[in-house]
């Protein structure tokens, strides 16, 4: 199998955003960044499918060159090759990430075959589109299942597995294809030290990619307000029993 999946630096979930002055970016002064745990779960389900059926796992962002961290990340816990779509800007519109990703997925389909399946993050950790892999999928003329909690390969084709308030969906997409993969699929695994040197003598590949703005723009970034949490201790010892009854009566929980 030949799969390639597309990640995103983002800062690290749980740390405090802070916005610039002009209200355009975020502030990176003192952030972490990691890769959206949606697509940690997608190059994991992808590793997972290259060892059960063998083949390659390229992984591919567009992004600043620190992103470059992302990528070596990706291959020390399984992936093969890393490609980078390297930006001096801020981020780009969905439009227009759509648009080079997937002119550079031809280009490398070119040199290398078809990808049977192309994976992305059921949506980035910071901006929570949910775009990208939707009008990537519909530039390179594939289907496209988003959500997907579960992707196996049965008869040549991909099976996915959605949730639902109705309880599960099934689909069957011929290949080639490309799946958005929702977090809690899997448990990604941790890189090894043998995975994180191997990763360090891996040539990540740059491919430069031209493609005109969208119509979304952004006008400002706001920070929500916070959230403060006050807590109540119900007594220390036994004599905090009658109190934790009562509560746990209130809340409906005992009856």
């Amino acid at each position: 199998m030949n799969i390639l999946v597309c990640v995103k630096r983002v800062p690290a979930p749980g740390a405090r955003i802070n916005i610039t002055a002009d209200g355009q970016q975020v502030d990176t002064a003192f952030l972490g960044f990691t890769v959206s745990p949606h697509e940690e779960c997608a190059v994991e389900q992808a590793v997972q499918l290259i060892e059960k059926h063998g083949g390659d796992v390229t992984v591919l962002t567009l992004g600043p060159i620190e992103a470059e961290e992302q990528l070596r990340t990706a291959v020390s816990t399984g992936a093969t090759k890393a490609v980078l779509i390297p930006i001096d800007t801020t981020d780009w519109d969905p439009q227009r990430t759509a648009e080079a990703i997937a002119k550079v997925v031809a280009e490398l389909e070119t040199a290398n075959g078809k990808y049977d399946l192309v994976l992305f993050g059921n949506e980035s950790a910071d901006s929570c589109g949910y775009q990208v892999g939707i009008r990537t999928a519909l530039k390179l003329g594939r289907p496209i299942v988003n959500g997907a909690k579960g992707l196996e390969i049965e008869n040549g084709a991909a099976k996915i597995r959605r949730e639902s308030d109705a309880g599960v969906e099934i689909y069957k997409l011929a290949m080639p294809a490309c799946v958005g993969v929702k977090e809690g699929i899997n448990l990604p695994r941790y890189p090894t030290m043998k995975g994180r040197l191997a990763s360090k003598k891996v040539a990540i590949a740059r491919s430069k990619a031209e493609a005109t703005t969208g119509g979304l723009k952004l006008i400002t970034l706001q920070r929500p307000p916070e959230r403060v949490s006050n807590t109540v201790i119900l007594g220390n010892g036994p004599e905090a029993a009658p109190a934790i009854v009562d509560l746990l009566e209130e809340l409906g929980i005992l009856k």
